[in-house]
Formats: C-alpha cells, structure tokens, sequence
C-alpha cells in the first residue's frame, strides 16, 4: 500500500491583523477521502504537530461541500487531525508522495520553514509526486532543484490567483501575492475563471487553483501514484 503524507500548517494568526486562519477545510477532507477511498494510508504532520487550526471561514454554512459534511461525522479522522505528526519527526523516505492541503496559514509558517522545504526538496529530487492546491503552492517559494533552480522554473503550475485574493480583500495582508511568486520563481503560471475547478500536473509535480480545484489535485495524483 501506498503512502501519502499530508502537511498541513500550524498557523492561526491573519498576519497581524488579530483575525483567525489556518488550513482550508475542503482542500483537506476532498483530498483526503479521494485519497483514502483510492486504498492509499495516510498521514498527517504539522509544524507543531498535534490539532491544526482550522480557518473558521471554511467553516461556514455556504463553505460547506459533501466531504467537509462527511468529515463533519468522521469521529476517526478527527481524531487524526487532532494528532498529527510533528514535521521534524517526519522521514521522506517513508512515503510516496507529499500533499498540501492551502488556507492562507501556510503564508506564515510553512513558506519558511526549513524542514518542510527540505521535505518538498527530497520528494523532487527523487521524483515522487508533490502536490498543492490553492494557497499551498506558496510553499514552493524556497525549495530548489539540485542546480539550485527554484523547483517551479519551467514548470506548468497554478495556485490562487492575485484576483481571487483581491476578491477576499486580502491582497494587502498577505506576505506576498501567490501568483506574482510562481511567475518570479520562474513557473509557467496559468489560471481559469475564479473559484471554478483548475489543476495541472507537469511530471511530479501538481497543483491547484483554488478550494474547488482539491478533487482535481487529488485525482491527479491518484493516477501518478497508480502508474
């Protein structure tokens, strides 16, 4: 059986606004159901391991889809979620791909951090399938090829697009403006229309436009994996 690890942030703080974030609820339970009904084992780590904060925003009434109902009655994934690795503690080794759930936390702790970029890096070189969606291609900012190229250079790639995050009015609070990065860093960056369904794969790697786009990473990367 197959492995996937989940890396999902520990960040609840909206930069320094005072308002809560976290992970995006959808772009964990869509991908993680198509993952774990694929017969794929799962596991979850976090920079500070334990319960990641949840954005409240996708908790909400109209934020709802059948998966985040379905993890709404899943007392076995909750506990999951409530327990995940610490990311320190995580060996590349052991797993067969890297899936990162967005909500703009990743923007704050996982961007930056060393060890999850080291991650990402080992998963590349060994051409296993990394995969994002929405917010979480962010964390492609840092991790480099082994000719120190940013891992996005020439690569097709997609991620939360600079009129979605005006839309949410949250282009001035953010550390940086997710699609002006990937262009930077060199990614062949292509969007659709906002909030509908949009993922590309180039090789190993995937990624998502935005919370609508999390089945689509998550089929991708079943076939990847069942190659």
């Amino acid at each position: 059986m197959k492995k996937i690890l989940f890396v999902i942030t520990s960040n609840d703080q909206l930069g320094d606004t005072g308002n809560k974030t976290g992970f995006w609820i959808e772009e964990f339970a869509a991908p993680f159901y198509k993952l774990k009904d694929a017969g794929f084992e799962l596991t979850l780590a976090s920079p500070k391991g334990g319960q990641p904060p949840i954005d409240p925003n996708s908790e909400t009434e109209d934020a709802k889809t059948k998966a985040t109902e379905r993890f709404d009655l899943d007392k076995e994934a909750q506990t999951l979620l409530a327990n995940t690795h610490k990311l320190s503690d995580i060996n590349e080794a052991d797993y067969d791909a890297v899936f990162y759930p967005g909500g703009h936390g990743v923007l704050w702790d996982l961007v930056e951090d060393k060890t999850s970029i080291k991650l990402i890096e080992e998963f590349n070189a060994n051409k296993k399938p990394v995969a994002f969606v929405c917010h979480a291609p962010a964390v492609l900012k840092h991790p480099k090829t082994a000719d120190c190229q940013p891992i996005v250079n020439g690569k097709k790639v997609t991620g939360f697009t600079n009129q979605e995050e005006d839309a949410v009015q949250l282009s001035e609070v953010v550390p940086f403006l997710l699609e002006d990065m990937l262009i930077k860093n060199g990614g062949v960056y292509s969007k659709i229309e906002d909030w509908q369904p949009y993922a590309v794969e180039d090789e190993n790697l995937i990624t998502g436009q935005n919370p609508a786009s999390s089945e689509k990473v998550a089929d991708l990367l079943v076939k990847q994996l069942s190659r």
